[in-house]
Protein backbone atom coordinates (compact mmCIF):
# COMPACT_ATOMS: atom_id res chain seq x y z
CA UNK A 1 0.00 0.00 0.00
CA UNK A 2 1.35 3.70 -0.61
CA UNK A 3 1.43 6.08 1.52
CA UNK A 4 -0.56 8.84 1.80
CA UNK A 5 -0.71 11.81 -1.12
CA UNK A 6 2.00 14.22 0.21
CA UNK A 7 3.96 11.32 1.87
CA UNK A 8 4.60 8.43 -1.01
CA UNK A 9 5.70 8.55 -4.83
CA UNK A 10 3.71 11.14 -5.17
CA UNK A 11 6.03 13.73 -3.04
CA UNK A 12 5.84 16.98 -4.00
CA UNK A 13 7.44 17.70 -6.94
CA UNK A 14 6.96 21.21 -7.31
CA UNK A 15 6.12 23.96 -4.73
CA UNK A 16 4.60 27.16 -6.92
CA UNK A 17 4.46 29.24 -4.09
CA UNK A 18 6.06 32.87 -4.01
CA UNK A 19 6.57 32.95 -8.12
CA UNK A 20 7.89 36.59 -8.54
CA UNK A 21 8.73 37.90 -12.06
CA UNK A 22 11.84 36.56 -12.33
CA UNK A 23 10.37 33.46 -12.05
CA UNK A 24 7.89 34.18 -15.43
CA UNK A 25 9.02 32.89 -18.52
CA UNK A 26 7.82 35.92 -20.77
CA UNK A 27 7.64 39.24 -19.10
CA UNK A 28 3.92 40.55 -18.81
CA UNK A 29 3.52 43.65 -21.60
CA UNK A 30 6.25 42.75 -23.56
CA UNK A 31 5.51 40.20 -26.24
CA UNK A 32 2.43 41.38 -28.55
CA UNK A 33 2.32 37.33 -29.27
CA UNK A 34 0.67 37.02 -25.79
CA UNK A 35 -2.88 38.15 -24.95
CA UNK A 36 -1.51 40.10 -21.67
CA UNK A 37 -5.15 41.62 -21.82
CA UNK A 38 -6.43 38.79 -20.39
CA UNK A 39 -3.72 38.01 -17.79
CA UNK A 40 -4.05 41.83 -16.53
CA UNK A 41 -7.88 41.27 -16.56
CA UNK A 42 -7.49 37.99 -14.70
CA UNK A 43 -5.06 39.26 -12.01
CA UNK A 44 -7.61 42.47 -11.17
CA UNK A 45 -10.61 40.22 -10.18
CA UNK A 46 -8.54 37.81 -8.34
CA UNK A 47 -6.43 39.80 -5.29
CA UNK A 48 -7.97 37.83 -2.54
CA UNK A 49 -6.25 34.16 -2.37
CA UNK A 50 -2.90 35.37 -0.78
CA UNK A 51 -2.66 33.00 2.27
CA UNK A 52 -4.75 30.29 0.39
CA UNK A 53 -3.26 26.76 -0.55
CA UNK A 54 -4.06 24.71 -3.89
CA UNK A 55 -3.11 21.54 -4.32
CA UNK A 56 -2.74 20.12 -7.51
CA UNK A 57 -2.23 16.30 -8.44
CA UNK A 58 -1.37 15.18 -12.32
CA UNK A 59 0.82 13.05 -14.78
CA UNK A 60 3.66 15.60 -15.65
CA UNK A 61 6.81 15.19 -14.15
CA UNK A 62 10.04 15.99 -16.02
CA UNK A 63 10.02 18.20 -18.99
CA UNK A 64 6.26 18.39 -18.74
CA UNK A 65 6.28 19.69 -14.97
CA UNK A 66 8.64 22.37 -15.96
CA UNK A 67 6.44 23.44 -18.46
CA UNK A 68 3.63 23.12 -16.51
CA UNK A 69 5.30 25.33 -13.62
CA UNK A 70 6.17 28.26 -15.95
CA UNK A 71 2.45 28.24 -16.39
CA UNK A 72 1.40 27.77 -12.72
CA UNK A 73 4.17 30.65 -11.88
CA UNK A 74 1.44 33.51 -13.73
CA UNK A 75 -1.43 31.96 -12.25
CA UNK A 76 0.78 32.54 -8.59
CA UNK A 77 1.77 35.83 -9.45
CA UNK A 78 -1.62 37.06 -10.39
CA UNK A 79 -3.14 35.78 -7.11
CA UNK A 80 -0.45 35.49 -4.36
CA UNK A 81 -2.17 32.07 -3.72
CA UNK A 82 0.21 28.66 -2.94
CA UNK A 83 0.42 26.51 -5.25
CA UNK A 84 1.71 22.83 -4.37
CA UNK A 85 1.80 20.48 -7.26
CA UNK A 86 2.73 16.99 -7.54
CA UNK A 87 3.10 14.03 -9.26
CA UNK A 88 3.60 10.09 -9.30
CA UNK A 89 4.63 7.43 -11.01
CA UNK A 90 1.71 5.50 -10.22
CA UNK A 91 -0.37 8.56 -10.61
CA UNK A 92 -3.76 6.46 -11.74
CA UNK A 93 -3.57 4.48 -8.72
CA UNK A 94 -2.31 7.24 -6.54
CA UNK A 95 -5.67 9.55 -7.17
CA UNK A 96 -7.45 6.32 -6.19
CA UNK A 97 -5.83 5.75 -3.22
CA UNK A 98 -5.67 9.52 -2.11
CA UNK A 99 -9.51 10.10 -3.08
CA UNK A 100 -10.71 7.16 -0.94
CA UNK A 101 -8.61 7.83 2.07
CA UNK A 102 -10.12 11.07 2.31
CA UNK A 103 -7.10 12.97 1.35
CA UNK A 104 -7.67 14.33 -2.19
CA UNK A 105 -6.27 17.64 -4.15
CA UNK A 106 -7.89 20.23 -4.73
CA UNK A 107 -7.32 19.79 -8.73
CA UNK A 108 -6.59 16.30 -9.97
CA UNK A 109 -5.38 16.48 -13.71
CA UNK A 110 -6.09 13.10 -15.60
CA UNK A 111 -5.63 11.86 -19.58
CA UNK A 112 -8.37 8.85 -18.62
CA UNK A 113 -11.66 9.87 -19.04
CA UNK A 114 -12.72 6.22 -17.57
CA UNK A 115 -10.58 7.03 -14.72
CA UNK A 116 -12.47 10.29 -14.40
CA UNK A 117 -15.77 8.87 -14.87
CA UNK A 118 -15.48 5.84 -12.09
CA UNK A 119 -14.21 8.94 -9.64
CA UNK A 120 -17.15 10.37 -10.85
CA UNK A 121 -19.31 7.99 -9.91
CA UNK A 122 -18.05 7.41 -6.53
CA UNK A 123 -18.70 11.25 -5.60
CA UNK A 124 -14.88 12.01 -5.90
CA UNK A 125 -15.37 14.68 -8.20
CA UNK A 126 -16.93 18.14 -8.02
CA UNK A 127 -19.71 19.19 -10.13
CA UNK A 128 -18.82 22.41 -12.32
CA UNK A 129 -22.01 23.28 -13.30
CA UNK A 130 -23.41 24.41 -16.50
CA UNK A 131 -21.70 27.42 -16.73
CA UNK A 132 -18.22 25.67 -17.53
CA UNK A 133 -19.95 23.52 -19.94
CA UNK A 134 -21.70 26.47 -22.01
CA UNK A 135 -18.38 27.91 -22.15
CA UNK A 136 -16.31 25.29 -23.40
CA UNK A 137 -19.18 24.76 -26.08
CA UNK A 138 -18.64 28.83 -27.20
CA UNK A 139 -15.06 28.73 -26.74
CA UNK A 140 -13.21 25.41 -27.88
CA UNK A 141 -13.13 23.78 -31.49
CA UNK A 142 -15.67 20.57 -31.65
CA UNK A 143 -17.03 21.98 -28.49
CA UNK A 144 -19.66 19.66 -27.50
CA UNK A 145 -17.60 16.85 -28.04
CA UNK A 146 -15.00 18.09 -25.27
CA UNK A 147 -18.02 18.67 -22.98
CA UNK A 148 -19.28 15.17 -23.50
CA UNK A 149 -15.86 14.03 -22.91
CA UNK A 150 -16.19 15.62 -19.49
CA UNK A 151 -19.71 14.97 -18.11
CA UNK A 152 -20.37 11.71 -16.03
CA UNK A 153 -22.92 9.98 -13.57
CA UNK A 154 -22.33 11.14 -10.08
CA UNK A 155 -22.93 9.45 -6.97
CA UNK A 156 -26.71 9.99 -7.49
CA UNK A 157 -26.83 8.57 -10.58
CA UNK A 158 -27.37 12.21 -12.60
CA UNK A 159 -25.34 13.40 -15.50
CA UNK A 160 -23.17 16.07 -14.58
CA UNK A 161 -20.35 18.40 -16.54
CA UNK A 162 -16.78 17.38 -14.10
CA UNK A 163 -13.68 17.53 -16.23
CA UNK A 164 -12.78 20.97 -17.91
CA UNK A 165 -9.91 19.49 -21.18
CA UNK A 166 -6.19 21.51 -21.06
CA UNK A 167 -3.69 20.10 -23.10
CA UNK A 168 -4.53 18.20 -26.43
CA UNK A 169 -2.98 15.58 -28.56
CA UNK A 170 -3.50 15.13 -32.16
CA UNK A 171 -3.55 11.57 -33.95
CA UNK A 172 -5.56 12.37 -37.32
CA UNK A 173 -2.16 13.44 -39.33
CA UNK A 174 -0.32 11.67 -42.32
CA UNK A 175 3.38 12.58 -42.28
CA UNK A 176 5.28 13.01 -45.60
CA UNK A 177 8.51 14.11 -46.74
CA UNK A 178 8.13 17.27 -49.36
CA UNK A 179 11.05 16.74 -51.12
CA UNK A 180 9.33 13.62 -52.24
CA UNK A 181 6.25 14.59 -53.69
CA UNK A 182 7.98 17.61 -55.07
CA UNK A 183 9.96 15.60 -57.30
CA UNK A 184 7.34 12.66 -57.96
CA UNK A 185 4.79 15.88 -58.92
CA UNK A 186 2.14 14.56 -55.87
CA UNK A 187 0.21 16.97 -54.38
CA UNK A 188 -1.59 16.56 -50.84
CA UNK A 189 -5.06 15.18 -50.60
CA UNK A 190 -7.91 16.95 -49.55
CA UNK A 191 -9.97 13.96 -49.50
CA UNK A 192 -9.88 10.56 -48.71
CA UNK A 193 -10.79 9.61 -52.48
CA UNK A 194 -7.94 11.72 -53.42
CA UNK A 195 -5.69 10.07 -50.50
CA UNK A 196 -6.72 6.90 -51.90
CA UNK A 197 -6.21 7.80 -55.66
CA UNK A 198 -2.40 9.47 -54.76
CA UNK A 199 -1.33 5.61 -53.24
CA UNK A 200 -3.02 4.50 -56.59
CA UNK A 201 -0.69 6.78 -58.05
CA UNK A 202 2.10 5.74 -56.36
CA UNK A 203 1.93 2.30 -56.81
CA UNK A 204 1.38 3.11 -60.52
CA UNK A 205 4.98 5.10 -61.00
CA UNK A 206 6.47 1.98 -59.28
CA UNK A 207 6.90 3.73 -56.02
CA UNK A 208 5.26 2.03 -52.52
CA UNK A 209 2.85 4.62 -50.84
CA UNK A 210 2.52 3.75 -46.91
CA UNK A 211 5.07 2.78 -44.12
CA UNK A 212 2.98 0.92 -41.49
CA UNK A 213 4.65 -0.64 -38.50
CA UNK A 214 2.34 -2.62 -36.12
CA UNK A 215 5.44 -3.80 -33.72
CA UNK A 216 5.63 -2.31 -29.82
CA UNK A 217 6.82 -5.23 -27.62
CA UNK A 218 4.59 -6.08 -25.14
CA UNK A 219 2.02 -3.62 -26.90
CA UNK A 220 2.44 -4.60 -30.33
CA UNK A 221 -0.54 -4.36 -32.34
CA UNK A 222 -1.72 -0.47 -30.81
CA UNK A 223 -1.07 1.30 -34.13
CA UNK A 224 -3.58 -0.37 -35.97
CA UNK A 225 -6.40 0.62 -33.49
CA UNK A 226 -5.47 4.46 -34.29
CA UNK A 227 -5.98 3.64 -37.58
CA UNK A 228 -9.41 2.02 -37.21
CA UNK A 229 -11.05 4.48 -34.96
CA UNK A 230 -9.80 7.44 -37.08
CA UNK A 231 -11.33 5.55 -40.05
CA UNK A 232 -14.71 4.61 -37.91
CA UNK A 233 -14.55 8.64 -37.54
CA UNK A 234 -14.49 8.89 -41.12
CA UNK A 235 -17.14 6.25 -41.94
CA UNK A 236 -19.60 6.28 -39.08
CA UNK A 237 -21.40 9.02 -36.80
CA UNK A 238 -19.59 9.91 -34.17
CA UNK A 239 -22.83 8.47 -31.61
CA UNK A 240 -21.84 5.08 -33.78
CA UNK A 241 -18.13 5.82 -32.45
CA UNK A 242 -19.85 6.86 -29.35
CA UNK A 243 -21.46 3.56 -28.95
CA UNK A 244 -18.94 1.16 -29.95
CA UNK A 245 -16.39 2.30 -27.72
CA UNK A 246 -18.56 1.46 -24.72
CA UNK A 247 -20.14 -1.82 -26.18
CA UNK A 248 -23.48 -0.88 -26.76
CA UNK A 249 -22.98 -1.81 -30.21
CA UNK A 250 -20.67 -5.16 -30.32
CA UNK A 251 -17.76 -5.16 -31.82
CA UNK A 252 -18.20 -7.54 -34.69
CA UNK A 253 -21.25 -4.69 -35.80
CA UNK A 254 -20.93 -4.05 -39.36
CA UNK A 255 -20.02 -0.52 -39.28
CA UNK A 256 -17.22 -1.74 -36.98
CA UNK A 257 -16.17 -5.02 -39.41
CA UNK A 258 -16.07 -2.08 -41.92
CA UNK A 259 -13.82 0.25 -39.93
CA UNK A 260 -11.16 -2.34 -40.01
CA UNK A 261 -12.00 -3.41 -43.09
CA UNK A 262 -10.80 0.71 -43.97
CA UNK A 263 -7.53 0.14 -42.02
CA UNK A 264 -7.17 -2.81 -44.35
CA UNK A 265 -7.33 -0.71 -47.71
CA UNK A 266 -3.86 0.65 -46.66
CA UNK A 267 -2.71 -1.92 -44.80
CA UNK A 268 -3.11 -4.88 -46.97
CA UNK A 269 -4.04 -3.52 -50.61
CA UNK A 270 -1.40 -5.22 -52.80
CA UNK A 271 1.95 -3.13 -53.11
CA UNK A 272 0.11 -0.26 -50.73
CA UNK A 273 2.62 -1.18 -47.78
CA UNK A 274 6.21 -1.27 -47.41
CA UNK A 275 7.30 -4.93 -46.72
CA UNK A 276 3.05 -6.43 -47.28
CA UNK A 277 1.25 -7.34 -44.31
CA UNK A 278 4.03 -9.17 -42.91
CA UNK A 279 6.16 -6.03 -43.01
CA UNK A 280 2.87 -4.32 -41.50
CA UNK A 281 3.26 -7.06 -38.62
CA UNK A 282 6.57 -7.19 -38.16
CA UNK A 283 8.12 -3.54 -38.24
CA UNK A 284 8.30 -1.70 -35.00
CA UNK A 285 6.34 1.48 -35.29
CA UNK A 286 9.15 3.24 -34.20
CA UNK A 287 11.14 2.59 -36.94
CA UNK A 288 8.25 2.71 -39.70
CA UNK A 289 8.75 6.37 -40.52
CA UNK A 290 12.24 5.84 -41.14
CA UNK A 291 11.17 4.65 -44.68
CA UNK A 292 9.59 8.36 -45.57
CA UNK A 293 13.87 9.70 -45.40
CA UNK A 294 15.38 7.17 -47.82
CA UNK A 295 17.17 7.81 -51.25
CA UNK A 296 14.84 6.74 -53.03
CA UNK A 297 12.62 6.41 -50.10
CA UNK A 298 10.66 3.57 -49.53
CA UNK A 299 7.57 4.87 -48.81
CA UNK A 300 5.77 8.41 -49.18
CA UNK A 301 3.46 8.44 -46.37
CA UNK A 302 2.83 7.43 -42.62
CA UNK A 303 -0.17 7.57 -40.47
CA UNK A 304 1.12 8.55 -37.05
CA UNK A 305 0.57 10.99 -34.08
CA UNK A 306 2.07 14.34 -33.72
CA UNK A 307 4.40 12.62 -31.07
CA UNK A 308 6.08 10.55 -34.07
CA UNK A 309 8.76 12.89 -35.04
CA UNK A 310 11.16 12.09 -32.08
CA UNK A 311 11.58 8.81 -34.07
CA UNK A 312 13.00 10.64 -37.23
CA UNK A 313 16.28 11.01 -38.20
CA UNK A 314 18.26 13.07 -36.22
CA UNK A 315 18.42 16.42 -37.21
CA UNK A 316 15.60 16.59 -39.47
CA UNK A 317 13.85 19.64 -39.63
CA UNK A 318 10.00 19.94 -39.40
CA UNK A 319 8.00 21.68 -42.57
CA UNK A 320 10.83 21.53 -44.51
CA UNK A 321 12.39 17.82 -43.97
CA UNK A 322 9.16 16.48 -43.06
CA UNK A 323 5.78 17.56 -42.83
CA UNK A 324 2.19 16.55 -42.29
CA UNK A 325 -1.28 16.46 -43.61
CA UNK A 326 -4.45 16.13 -41.89
CA UNK A 327 -6.22 12.51 -42.28
CA UNK A 328 -8.90 14.16 -44.69
CA UNK A 329 -12.34 13.11 -44.58
CA UNK A 330 -14.29 11.48 -47.23
CA UNK A 331 -15.71 13.67 -49.87
CA UNK A 332 -19.12 11.51 -49.99
CA UNK A 333 -19.86 11.86 -46.79
CA UNK A 334 -19.83 15.62 -46.04
CA UNK A 335 -22.48 15.35 -43.04
CA UNK A 336 -19.43 13.41 -40.95
CA UNK A 337 -17.82 16.86 -41.21
CA UNK A 338 -13.97 17.18 -40.21
CA UNK A 339 -13.61 14.71 -37.25
CA UNK A 340 -10.05 14.50 -35.34
CA UNK A 341 -8.66 11.52 -33.18
CA UNK A 342 -6.73 12.15 -30.36
CA UNK A 343 -6.16 12.12 -26.55
CA UNK A 344 -6.17 15.24 -23.96
CA UNK A 345 -5.70 16.06 -20.14
CA UNK A 346 -9.20 16.59 -18.21
CA UNK A 347 -9.39 19.27 -15.06
CA UNK A 348 -11.65 17.97 -12.43
CA UNK A 349 -11.77 19.51 -8.80
CA UNK A 350 -11.90 16.51 -6.11
CA UNK A 351 -11.69 18.97 -3.09
CA UNK A 352 -13.43 22.32 -3.76
CA UNK A 353 -12.39 25.69 -2.63
CA UNK A 354 -12.31 29.01 -3.76
CA UNK A 355 -8.83 28.90 -5.00
CA UNK A 356 -9.52 25.20 -6.96
CA UNK A 357 -12.52 27.64 -8.57
CA UNK A 358 -10.09 30.16 -9.45
CA UNK A 359 -7.90 27.87 -10.92
CA UNK A 360 -10.14 26.92 -13.51
CA UNK A 361 -10.91 30.28 -14.47
CA UNK A 362 -7.38 30.82 -15.11
CA UNK A 363 -7.59 28.03 -17.41
CA UNK A 364 -9.98 30.08 -19.55
CA UNK A 365 -7.70 32.70 -20.15
CA UNK A 366 -5.83 32.80 -22.98
CA UNK A 367 -2.58 33.42 -21.84
CA UNK A 368 -2.69 30.03 -19.90
CA UNK A 369 -2.31 27.98 -22.70
CA UNK A 370 0.00 30.60 -24.56
CA UNK A 371 2.84 30.13 -22.34
CA UNK A 372 3.13 26.54 -22.69
CA UNK A 373 2.20 27.03 -26.70
CA UNK A 374 5.62 29.14 -27.03
CA UNK A 375 7.35 26.09 -26.02
CA UNK A 376 6.93 22.80 -26.71
CA UNK A 377 4.62 19.97 -26.72
CA UNK A 378 1.33 22.14 -26.27
CA UNK A 379 -1.84 22.04 -28.25
CA UNK A 380 -5.26 23.32 -27.50
CA UNK A 381 -8.90 23.95 -28.85
CA UNK A 382 -9.52 26.79 -27.84
CA UNK A 383 -10.34 29.02 -30.60
CA UNK A 384 -9.43 32.43 -28.45
CA UNK A 385 -5.69 31.81 -28.37
CA UNK A 386 -3.09 33.87 -30.43
CA UNK A 387 -1.64 30.63 -32.91
CA UNK A 388 1.02 32.73 -33.60
CA UNK A 389 1.89 31.82 -30.17
CA UNK A 390 3.13 28.76 -31.00
CA UNK A 391 6.31 27.74 -30.77
CA UNK A 392 6.65 26.57 -34.65
CA UNK A 393 4.71 26.06 -37.43
CA UNK A 394 4.19 22.34 -36.88
CA UNK A 395 2.04 23.06 -33.70
CA UNK A 396 0.43 26.34 -35.26
CA UNK A 397 -0.86 23.70 -38.17
CA UNK A 398 -1.67 21.01 -35.31
CA UNK A 399 -3.36 23.38 -33.19
CA UNK A 400 -5.45 25.20 -35.96
CA UNK A 401 -6.72 21.62 -36.77
CA UNK A 402 -7.82 21.41 -33.34
CA UNK A 403 -9.78 24.04 -33.57
CA UNK A 404 -11.84 24.06 -37.04
CA UNK A 405 -12.51 20.48 -36.43
CA UNK A 406 -16.09 19.42 -35.64
CA UNK A 407 -15.80 16.70 -33.89
CA UNK A 408 -13.29 15.04 -31.50
CA UNK A 409 -13.03 12.09 -30.32
CA UNK A 410 -10.96 10.29 -27.44
CA UNK A 411 -8.58 7.20 -28.91
CA UNK A 412 -11.25 4.52 -28.46
CA UNK A 413 -9.20 1.78 -27.16
CA UNK A 414 -8.41 3.93 -24.03
CA UNK A 415 -11.89 4.59 -23.00
CA UNK A 416 -12.39 0.32 -23.32
CA UNK A 417 -11.94 -2.32 -20.81
CA UNK A 418 -8.03 -2.60 -20.26
CA UNK A 419 -8.39 -6.41 -21.43
CA UNK A 420 -10.32 -4.95 -24.47
CA UNK A 421 -8.47 -2.08 -25.48
CA UNK A 422 -5.00 -2.74 -24.41
CA UNK A 423 -5.47 -6.62 -24.88
CA UNK A 424 -7.30 -8.43 -27.78
CA UNK A 425 -7.97 -5.21 -29.84
CA UNK A 426 -4.30 -5.11 -29.89
CA UNK A 427 -3.92 -9.10 -30.89
CA UNK A 428 -6.81 -8.64 -33.14
CA UNK A 429 -5.49 -6.31 -35.47
CA UNK A 430 -2.18 -8.35 -35.69
CA UNK A 431 -4.54 -11.71 -36.82
CA UNK A 432 -5.87 -8.95 -39.39
CA UNK A 433 -3.04 -8.08 -41.24
CA UNK A 434 -1.79 -12.04 -41.01
CA UNK A 435 -4.99 -12.92 -42.99
CA UNK A 436 -8.09 -13.77 -40.74
CA UNK A 437 -10.78 -11.81 -42.17
CA UNK A 438 -12.02 -8.76 -40.16
CA UNK A 439 -15.47 -10.59 -39.22
CA UNK A 440 -13.50 -13.05 -37.75
CA UNK A 441 -11.01 -10.77 -35.75
CA UNK A 442 -14.29 -8.54 -34.64
CA UNK A 443 -15.98 -11.19 -33.14
CA UNK A 444 -13.22 -12.81 -31.47
CA UNK A 445 -12.31 -9.28 -29.69
CA UNK A 446 -16.23 -9.37 -29.05
CA UNK A 447 -15.83 -12.41 -27.23
CA UNK A 448 -13.33 -10.72 -24.70
CA UNK A 449 -15.56 -8.08 -23.92
CA UNK A 450 -18.09 -10.77 -23.37
CA UNK A 451 -15.95 -12.36 -20.95
CA UNK A 452 -15.40 -9.77 -18.43
CA UNK A 453 -19.65 -9.03 -17.87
Amino acid sequence: MKKSFWLGVAAVALLASGASAADLKFKPGEDAKFNWASYDAFKAAHTDLKGETITIFGPWRGDDETLFTSVLNYFVEATGADVKYSSSENYEQQIVIDTQAGSPPNVAILPQPGLLADLASKGFLTPLGQGEADWVKENYGAGQSWIDLGTYKGKDGNAAYFAFPYKADIKSLVWYVPENFEEAGYEVPKTMEELIALSDKIVADGGTPWCIGLGSGGATGWPATDWVEDMMLRTQAPEVYDKWVKNEIPFNDPAVVGGIEEFGKFALTDKYADGGPAGVAATDFRDSPKGLFGVPPKCYLHHQASFIPSFFPEGTKLGEDADFFYMPPYASKPELGRPVLGAGTLMAITKDSKGARAFLEFLKTPIAHEIWMAQSGFLTPYKAVNVEAYGNDTLRKEGEILTTATTFRFDGSDLMPGKVGAGAFWTGMIDYVGGKPAADVAADIQKAWDAIK
